[in-house]
């Protein structure tokens, strides 16, 4: 019981040391009084760059083994 009361009082306790009060430290709900200038959105499209690939048949494989594995070492 000690711990929940010491959990809900903490918060409460460290806003007691905050420097300046609320409206001060929180954002403007005021979009239209921001001095900041906002890039505009371009749109892009998420497809853009896909290419279809179709599924092929595995290649041989054991020639590129031999043919990159060091001298001696190839099976």
């Amino acid at each position: 019981m000690n711990l929940k009361i010491l959990v809900a009082a903490l918060p409460l306790f460290a806003s007691g040391c905050a420097a300046t009060l609320p409206p001060e430290v929180i954002a403007s709900g005021d979009i239209a009084d921001l001095a900041v200038d906002v890039r505009p959105i371009h749109y892009h499209n998420p497809v853009a760059g896909y290419t279809h690939r179709v599924p092929v048949d595995p290649k041989p494989w054991r020639n590129q083994n031999d043919a990159q594995a060091p001298d001696g070492g190839a099976s």
